[in-house]
């Protein structure tokens, strides 16, 4: 019934390592609100799986730090009536959550200067607008 978690081409969470909780859902829902488990939370040890390698699983700690408590990353889903469409939302959110926190940082931009050809293009058209600003001026010396 619980499946894995896909996060991307490489990695899947294993249904063995998650842990789901249901519990009531405040917000729309009419009577079965009140007697419907349908908010879900949904947890994954990411300090006591093997599934990562060092490296990401150090880049996912920083990365994810106020998110963990314990080494455990938890979220949870009440936005939809159904316990099965939050329990998908659920499993979204948490692959998206580990699937950020492990991806590779941007590649750093090199800093460059503007061209010959962009700096005068500027300093033309400054010229340009302090001439129209000049001759709005009234000439009563």
């Amino acid at each position: 019934m619980l499946e894995d978690v896909r996060v991307n081409d490489r990695l899947t969470i294993p249904a063995a390592e998650l842990s789901w909780r249901f519990s009531r859902a405040s917000g729309p829902g009419g009577q079965g609100v009140n007697t419907t488990d349908s908010r879900v939370e949904l947890s994954w040890d990411l300090l006591g799986s093997d599934l990562l390698p060092a490296a990401l699983k150090e880049r996912a700690v920083e990365r994810l730090g106020a998110r963990l408590i314990d080494g455990v990353l938890t979220v949870t889903a009440s936005e939809h009536r159904s316990q099965l469409r939050n329990r998908e939302a659920a499993a979204a959110r948490l692959a998206m959550r580990v699937g950020e926190a492990i991806a590779t940082p941007p590649r750093q931009r090199r800093p460059t200067k503007p061209s010959r050809g962009s700096v005068e293009r500027r300093i033309g058209e400054k010229k340009r607008r302090a001439q129209i600003k000049r001759n709005r001026r009234s000439n009563d010396d």
